[in-house]
């Protein structure tokens, strides 16, 4: 169907679409492009206004400022939830995006619609949580804070660590206190709080007191000693037994140190320096034989590597030796002496005599002991007969604490009379030094030897019958 000019005319002019044409300045692609340029340079006059101009809120303080945010989120908080909770909420800790990558347009946040395509009023926007963002949490409450500042008992600081939580024992300053608190915890029977207290007293006090303190708490000593064992704090806990006294103790710590030494040298060294710590009579006895053993197996080490190096011994070559004698017990060493030294008078003799009389007088078996040295010559006459002289024997048999009657009889056999009257002296052995004296006539050193003996004693009785016997011409 043909229209014409004038219904043309009239049928454009009435419509609501225009014709488009590139000069047309109204159309509604130029009118947008304006007024996004307008928009974008009052958002620039803003921010350039913002960057001069500090804002303030009514209270006088900066806006945006941590004091400002705190007291906006925790208003907006309590105005919206229940007042009850006045902690502030888990932060989010999602980063915030920059304004250029904004999740909501010009148009978008005055009609609601996201650049997702979703509707959302312009309340809604600021009300979704996932789009609060708060300020940050300064300090925990108060009452988290009950476990270090509360001031606590001693019954109720022992009860709160034996349950596990988290106290502090810097408020007990005074030594009454923290008695106190170290008495209440040996009651409580809990050996963890009362190692922790004794850490912490060892920290804060002067160990002088700490360890007079300790001397009548025996639990809590029992536990400071087995505490300093397993720091290997040596030397603290040997100032501990001293201060206390126990000198048995102290020298039983001070001669386990020679387990740590791997020279045997520098060991038997040590040992040798431990003979004068002041160890009770029978601990004395094993640690002079412990030298004495470890003395004798250096010197068979050293000679049967050199023969052992140099092919010297047979016996060697058929059985070599698959460890050193070094260090070994007693009972190895004897075996070892009579495997690879066994044709050796002098060498076997001798240790199996040391290392009998040792045994037996240990035992008190004083009859197997004279047994160990009584031969009978072929007319059937008993004697005393050593391969060792018979000064070790005497002092083997008082470091084994043999009796005065027994240790005479062995000092009475020493050839040497000087040291003879010596030994004597030293054991006080008084029938031998009388005798000796009688049968060198001194009366001046018997005299002498009057002031040692208790007056009105037998052996007074014995040196006045000498003094007064005329049938002896004595020499001074």
């Amino acid at each position: 169907m043909m229209m014409g000019k004038a219904d043309e005319d009239e049928y454009w002019n009435s419509s609501k679409f225009k014709a488009f044409t590139f000069d047309d300045e109204d159309d509604e692609l130029s009118r947008l492009k304006e007024s996004k340029k307008a928009v974008n340079s009052i958002l620039a006059e803003e921010e350039d206004d913002e960057d001069d101009v500090e804002k303030v809120s009514w209270s006088g303080e900066p806006v945006g400022s941590i004091s400002w945010s705190v007291k906006e989120t925790a208003s907006s908080l309590w105005s919206a939830e229940d007042p009850r909770e006045q902690g502030f909420p888990k932060i989010d800790t999602t980063p915030s995006l920059p304004k250029n990558s904004s999740g909501y347009s010009l148009s978008s946040l005055f009609k609601g619609k996201t650049k997702g395509g979703g509707l959302q009023s312009f309340s809604e926007s600021f009300s979704d949580p996932s789009s609060r963002h708060y300020a940050p949490q300064l300090r925990k409450p108060k009452s988290e804070y009950k476990d270090y500042i509360s001031d606590w008992s001693p019954e109720e600081t022992v009860k709160r660590m034996r349950q596990g939580k988290t106290v502090s024992l810097e408020r007990f300053r005074s030594l009454q206190e923290k008695l106190l608190l170290l008495d209440e915890a040996v009651t409580a029977n809990d050996g963890n709080v009362i190692t922790a207290i004794l850490i912490y007293l060892k920290k804060s006090l002067n160990k002088e007191i700490l360890f007079r303190e300790l001397e009548s708490r025996e639990t809590a000593l029992r536990h400071f000693i087995h505490y300093l064992k397993e720091t290997g704090e040596q030397r603290a806990l040997l100032e501990l037994l001293r201060a206390l006294g126990r000198m048995d103790d102290m020298a039983l710590l001070q001669y386990k140190e020679h387990l740590s030494i791997k020279d045997e040298n520098k060991r038997r060294d040590f040992l040798k320096s431990c003979l004068s710590l002041p160890f009770s009579p029978e601990d004395a006895v094993y640690v002079q034989d412990h030298y004495t053993l470890l003395e004798r197996q250096i010197i068979i080490e050293a000679a049967d590597r050199q023969a052992e190096s140099r092919n010297q011994a047979d016996v060697f070559k058929k059985f070599p030796r698959k460890a050193s004698i070094l260090n070994m017990p007693l009972i190895t060493t004897l075996y070892y002496c009579c495997f690879y030294h066994y044709t050796e008078q002098e060498i076997a003799e001798k240790q199996y005599f040391l290392t009998a009389l040792g045994a037996r007088a240990k035992l008190k078996a004083w009859f197997d002991v004279d047994a160990l040295f009584t031969s009978k010559s072929w007319l059937g006459y008993s004697r005393k007969k050593s391969p060792i002289a018979f000064h070790r024997v005497v002092e083997v048999l008082h470091k084994n604490n043999a009796p005065v009657q027994v240790l005479q009889e062995y000092v009475t056999l020493v050839d040497d009379t000087e040291l003879k009257v010596s030994l004597a002296q030293k054991y006080k052995c008084h029938d031998v030094v009388i005798h000796a004296y009688r049968e060198l006539k001194d009366r001046q050193q018997l005299l002498a030897y009057r002031g040692k003996v208790e007056r009105g004693s037998t052996e007074d009785r014995k040196i006045e019958e000498l003094l007064n016997n005329p049938q002896i011409r004595w020499k001074n």
